[in-house]
């Protein structure tokens, strides 16, 4: 199966990539302040002081009384954990795949393969942070938490209205990545089929590498075109032990042809009769000699210096 080497629309991923990076940057900064438990169990707590979920104090209650108990995805630390470690991994793949795209190195199906994985992992992060809650049978939180649904003037805390909208934001931003990312997997995959024209110029291209080819086969497979194959090799008389047959035609080159075309007794050359070469000197001399007709040096005139101006 053949799978495209470049994208068809490399300007549309360049605009993708670009409202990509404040994404990112957002959602590093505020996945990186609410590391470390920064307001999760300031949020916890206020949600149980308004009767909306159940409180942090839940599990060492449980651990106190031996019972089972698990806590919510929504309040739990992994989810905290989860939402930096997968921002700082989108920050490093943008970072590739931009000079990627630039140096026409990013296939789409590679492309099809890594945000598939990105889509995955931001759907996870947006499906805890809107989890539900329902460990505390009198305070059942069925749908996502209070700073998703409500308005963050309902926190019983006022210091804690901030934190409120942090949180809000985060959950915002990650929808919008994971759009984000959806439409890049779609681009991706639309480019991973070949269109009628761009199969035409493939088969069109592979048929003249193949002619080529057969040409290139062809020429190396003549034993006169072979400088040192024994068809190639001209024979003499007398030399009748050769190893080899003798050719059956002579091999023509390149220097033998334009030998043959000089040849004096050619007549493709129709102005051979009009210009002709002149004859060396020493030819010259030698036939005005024969001739009587050579002639005397002139004797050749002198002349005197000037004279000198004479010294004081």
């Amino acid at each position: 199966m053949y799978f495209p080497k470049q994208y068809r629309n490399h300007k549309l991923v360049y605009i993708l990539i670009a409202l990509e990076l404040p994404l990112i940057i957002a959602i590093l900064t505020f996945t990186g302040i609410a590391a470390h438990d920064r307001y999760r169990t300031k949020l916890w707590q206020d949600g149980y002081e308004n009767g909306f979920n159940s409180s942090p104090t839940r599990e060492v209650y449980a651990a106190a009384n031996y019972e089972s108990y698990s806590t919510p995805k929504v309040w739990d630390s992994f989810t905290t954990n989860w939402n930096l470690v997968i921002a700082i991994l989108s920050t490093f793949i943008m970072i590739t795949k931009l000079p990627l795209h630039v140096l026409r190195l990013l296939y789409p199906i590679a492309s099809v393969i890594v945000h598939i994985g990105l889509v995955i992992v931001y759907c996870l992060s947006a499906a805890w942070q809107a989890g539900s809650d329902t460990s505390d049978p009198d305070h059942r939180q069925s749908g996502p938490p209070w700073y998703i649904t409500k308005s963050c003037s309902v926190a019983f805390e006022p210091g804690n209205v901030s934190y409120c909208q942090q949180a809000k934001a985060l959950f915002a931003i990650t929808i919008l990545i994971i759009v984000l990312y959806a439409v890049e997997l779609g681009i991706a995959i639309q480019n991973c089929f070949i269109t009628k024209e761009e199969r035409a110029e493939r088969d069109e291209e592979r048929e003249e590498k193949e002619t080529m080819k057969a040409y290139e086969d062809m020429i190396l497979k003549s034993p006169s075109m072979i400088p040192m194959t024994p068809g190639a090799i001209p024979m003499t008389p007398g030399t009748g032990t050769y190893p080899y047959p003798r050719s059956p035609m002579p091999v023509m080159t390149p220097r033998s042809l334009a030998f043959n075309r000089l040849d004096p007794t050619s007549n493709d050359l129709p102005l051979r009769e009009h210009f002709t070469a002149p004859a060396p000197l020493a030819v010259q001399q030698q036939e005005a000699v024969a001739s009587g007709s050579i002639q005397q040096p002139q004797p050749q005139l002198y002349f005197p210096p000037p004279p000198k101006k004479a010294k004081n």
